[in-house]
């Protein structure tokens, strides 16, 4: 496709996702170069998604030492997405992240993109996995081994508990990291 026709029809995507469309395939009814529109995301998984959105706190551990972080949490992107935006509040941070966790169409599935200040080597593959009642599971497949997140919604408390493990080539899982995360303000 010349830059052109790129252009033109990155510019008809644009303005269908604006009326709420989404880019992808196509179909006899949306003229030529137009993107059709595809089911938006699951109702679950969307659901507890929308309950990270908020101002939290994050105490626990990262490979046995004490950390806390700051996590900024906001609907982007057409509300496809959760970003969490995770930073260790140094200046310049020691860690800060960028996670992007989306609802797929399929129910209960969710995909992610993290990104950190380790770079874009690390950043790859994107992680998939699903919701199933009050927690969101997923994994990376990195090349030296599988990485494994839950995040856990405690209702009562109105917090959440995530829990990082990396895997061997054996299947067995070690923890990476732990972190308690609680609303800074009443929510």
């Amino acid at each position: 496709m010349t830059m052109i026709a790129n252009r033109i029809v990155r510019a008809a995507c644009t303005a269908a996702a604006a009326s709420g469309l989404t880019a992808i395939g196509t179909s006899a009814q949306a003229p030529v170069g137009v993107a059709a529109a595809v089911p938006r995301a699951s109702a679950s998984a969307d659901s507890l998604l929308n309950r990270l959105v908020g101002n939290w706190r994050m105490s626990g551990q990262v490979r046995g030492h004490p950390v806390q972080y700051t996590l900024v949490a906001t609907r982007v992107l057409g509300d496809r997405y959760v970003e969490l935006h995770m930073s260790d509040g140094m200046l310049p941070p020691k860690y800060e992240a960028r996670v992007f966790i989306g609802a797929d169409t399929v129910p209960g599935r969710v995909l992610v993109h993290w990104l950190d200040n380790f770079g874009a080597a690390v950043s790859v593959p994107a992680g998939n996995g699903y919701v199933v009642g009050d927690t969101i599971r997923f994994e990376f497949a990195y090349s030296d081994g599988p990485f494994r997140d839950t995040f856990v919604y405690q209702p009562a408390a109105g917090t959440w508990m995530f829990r990082l493990e990396s895997g061997d080539r054996a299947g067995a899982w070690r923890p990476f990291a732990e972190y308690d995360v609680r609303p800074i303000a009443p929510r």
